[in-house]
């Protein structure tokens, strides 16, 4: 019997008709449809391909355990979220090896701080894996600002806000053009490490990019102390220009 293969279908950013023609066209072949999602939420892959998925595939949800309950610096959050991986790989190998090929749906790019390059990881070498790339969330949201996020030999450097304050400052200080990843609740940190590095005035605030409810503003002028997940803070290159 031959093995069938994962694949790891990046969606782009949040709107369906921003994937790929590979991505859609594996999509609306498929037989088996996997996708991570927050215990008792559809989950935001699911969303964006509402009414794509064949009516006859089955769907393979994989729940997290935990997202936020345990803090990433306590043990136990990498311990449990490891045998989820391992049990959700279980699942994907045991179809794969069946002869069934299955889709697992990813928001933006797989390789880009998705969940399934821990499944990549770990089926690598064991079942077939193949990765479709996918538009980033941060290509949308720069896109959503109307101007260009760099400009001739402009640096561009992406971030996760999770880092300490201190880290957050120097890679600040250190590019022309600056992404910010996973904000949330880390958002006044977010602040303080601009202004230390003299760019708060520069930032902008993007909220839900190319999604239904999308929110473009200036971080100045940003009312919240915390961030929705889908929020990404970008600081624009001024380089060189004809």
């Amino acid at each position: 019997m031959s093995v069938g293969t994962v694949y790891g279908l990046g969606l782009g950013p949040g709107a369906a008709d921003l994937m790929s023609v590979r991505a859609d066209r594996l999509l609306r072949g498929a037989t088996h449809v996997a996708y991570f999602r927050k215990a008792g939420c559809n989950g935001q892959a699911r969303a964006i391909v509402e009414g794509v998925i064949p009516a006859g595939a089955t769907e393979h949800p994989m729940e997290y355990p935990v997202t936020t309950e345990i803090p990433f610096s306590d043990p136990r959050y990498n311990e449990v979220l490891a045998a989820f991986y391992a049990e959700s790989c279980a699942r994907l190998r045991t179809l794969a090896e069946a002869g069934e090929d299955v889709v697992v749906l990813c928001e933006g790019d797989p390789f880009f701080y998705g969940s399934f390059m821990h499944l990549y990881t770990r089926l690598t070498g064991v079942v077939p894996v193949e990765v479709v790339p996918g538009i980033t969330g941060m290509s949308a949201a720069w896109t959503a600002t109307g101007a260009p996020i760099t400009w001739g030999d402009d640096i561009l450097t992406v971030l996760p806000g999770t880092l300490p304050e201190d880290a957050l400052v120097r890679g600040i200080a250190g590019a022309d053009a600056v992404v910010v990843m996973k904000m949330g609740r880390h958002l006044p940190k977010l602040r303080r490490a601009l202004a230390r590095a003299g760019r708060a005035g520069e930032a902008w605030l993007v909220e839900c990019a190319a999604m239904p409810g999308q929110k473009v503003t200036r971080l100045d002028d940003y009312p919240g102390e915390t961030a929705p997940y889908f929020s990404i803070a970008l600081v624009h290159g001024q380089g060189r220009r004809p």
